[in-house]
């Protein structure tokens, strides 16, 4: 089965952290990273989409911080 996960964050190294973090656990980048303007806050988040292919089958309740 191939896992997805959308990394969000504010940009700030923390951002770079969890994409980091990911990396390490063996997933991989899948596309570009996107940014946007956060009206709310006034600040700029990004977003990383990666994957990551795992056995088994999905299931709703997978736990994707523990792949």
């Amino acid at each position: 089965m191939r896992a997805y996960r959308l990394r969000t964050d504010e940009d700030t190294a923390a951002f770079c952290h969890k994409v980091i973090e990911a990396l390490a656990k063996g997933w991989e980048l899948y596309g570009s990273p996107a940014y946007a303007h956060d009206p709310a806050t006034g600040r700029m988040r990004c977003a990383q989409a990666v994957v990551k292919d795992v056995p088994g089958l999905y299931a709703p309740d997978l736990k994707l911080g523990e792949l």
